[in-house]
C-alpha cells in the first residue's frame, strides 16, 4: 500500500519510515504548505494533517501527532509539546523549558502518547495509539533521537534516555514505534 507522509519534520519522517516498513511511504511533496495544528487533541491534529495531504495529493496519507504528558505539569505540554517554549521553538528551547519547569520537582513521571492515522480519499480512516510511560531526567543525556528524547527515560529502558539508545532500541520501546506497529497491523486487515 502506498501512503504519503503528512509530516514535514525530517526526523519524524525517518522514524516512521524505519517503523512502517510493510508499506510504500512517499515523502510529503515540498509544495504542500504547513498545516496549522489547531486541534485540541492529538487525534484532531493527526486528522487535520492527513486530510490536508489527501486533499493535496489525492492519495492515501498517514499522519501522527505526539504529546509528552508530564504528571507534575498537569499533563502539559501535551498537544502543545512541539510549541511548549513558543510557536517557533527549537528542540533545545523546549527541552530547556521543561528542565526549568521541573526544577526542584520530585514527581518526574511522564508519558509519551502518539496517535497515528491513515486517511483514504474515500474518507475511510484507520487509527492507532501508542503510549510509553517513564520519567523526565533532571538534565539532558545522550545525542541520539530528537525533541524531548534527551530527557525521557522510558520504563524498560535500563535507565537510559531515548537519546542514549540506538534507533532500533528506541523504536522497540517508543510511543511512535508502538503506534505505527499497531497502525500497520490494522492496515493489514482493512
Amino acid at each position: 500500500m502506498r501512503l504519503v507522509l503528512a509530516t514535514a519534520n525530517p526526523d519524524k519522517a525517518a522514524e516512521i519510515m524505519a517503523i512502517l516498513t510493510a508499506h510504500e511511504l512517499v515523502l510529503r511533496p515540498s509544495d504542500v504548505p504547513d498545516v496549522e495544528e489547531a486541534g485540541t487533541t492529538l487525534e484532531e491534529n493527526a486528522r487535520l494533517k492527513a486530510a490536508a495531504l489527501v486533499e493535496a495529493t489525492g492519495e492515501p496519507a498517514v499522519a501522527d501527532d505526539t504529546g509528552l504528558e508530564v504528571a507534575a505539569l498537569g499533563g502539559a505540554p501535551g498537544v502543545r509539546s512541539a510549541r511548549f517554549a513558543g510557536e517557533h521553538a527549537s528542540y533545545g528551547d523546549n527541552v530547556a523549558k521543561l528542565v526549568s519547569s521541573l526544577a526542584g520537582t520530585a514527581d518526574r513521571r511522564a508519558r509519551f502518547r502518539t496517535v497515528a492515522l491513515a486517511l483514504f480519499p474515500d474518507g475511510r480512516e484507520v487509527l492507532a495509539e501508542g503510549v510509553v510511560d517513564g520519567v523526565i531526567a533532571e538534565q539532558p543525556r545522550g545525542s541520539g533521537g530528537f525533541g524531548y528524547d534527551p530527557l525521557f527515560i522510558p520504563d524498560g529502558g535500563d535507565g537510559r534516555t531515548f537519546a542514549e539508545m540506538t534507533a532500533g532500541e528506541k523504536h522497540a520501546l517508543s510511543h511512535r514505534g508502538r503506534a505505527f506497529r499497531a497502525l500497520a497491523d490494522r492496515l493489514s486487515v482493512n
